[in-house]
């Protein structure tokens, strides 16, 4: 008795078409549907690394989504991915005691009272 795979391979009876053009075939024993040749799933490298960079340019995931065709919620989980595969906590070696700050203002007592630091 040959397996339902190969009669997908050699097919008995044609069982309509996928929904992506492709040609469905149907199993006279099992009547189970096959196609010929299952294509790869998922999105090519290239795209996951534009839509990371542009993430890290500081474009929003919708705006990615709309620029690319990439749902945002797939670019979401690349992003949590490529947040699990940095190190948790960066180690420095000396903590600096010079630091920039540019137009700092806090209030004393009310808004009235305002000193620039």
């Amino acid at each position: 008795m040959r397996s339902s795979l190969s009669y997908a391979l050699h097919p008995n009876r044609l069982g309509g078409c996928y929904k992506r053009g492709k040609q469905n075939y149907l199993c006279k024993n099992c009547l189970r549907q096959f196609i010929d040749s299952y294509s790869s799933l998922g999105y090519p490298d290239s795209i996951k690394k534009y839509c990371l960079h542009l993430y890290l340019e500081g474009n929003g995931l919708r705006r990615i989504e709309r620029l690319t065709g990439v749902s945002h919620n797939t670019v979401i989980n690349w992003v949590k991915l490529a947040g699990l595969s940095l190190p948790k906590q960066l180690e420095y070696d000396e903590i600096s005691e010079v630091a920039q700050i540019d137009e700092w203002q806090t209030f004393v007592g009310n808004k009235k009272n305002k000193i620039w630091l």
